[in-house]
């Protein structure tokens, strides 16, 4: 699988969360199915996702790399994904 692409068709044909503040809010709102966090995230973002229940996947890049994922032209630190439409996003949690 590859991540990237699984993650840019996830951003484009699903629901898809970008930010610390909304990843937080769809968490507490039982909404995410996955939370995605870059590496080098800072620790309040880790903080966030430490003890939760839902599977969470540390992306090995930088937050500007996964930005770029995302094809966004910007910094993102976190993200959660909803509904992934129609990419095989969440099978990162099987593996």
């Amino acid at each position: 699988m590859d991540f990237n692409a699984s993650l840019r068709k996830a951003v484009k044909t699903g629901t898809v969360f970008l930010g610390q503040n909304k990843t937080q809010e769809c968490i507490e709102e039982g909404k995410a199915k996955l939370v995605v966090v870059a590496k080098n995230s800072p620790e309040s973002v880790k903080n966030i996702v430490k003890e939760i229940d839902i599977p969470v996947y540390v992306y090995e890049g930088s937050s500007v790399q996964l930005g770029k994922a995302c094809g966004m032209p910007y910094v993102v630190s976190a993200l959660a994904v909803v509904e992934p439409g129609e990419s095989d996003i969440l099978n990162v949690a099987r593996v």
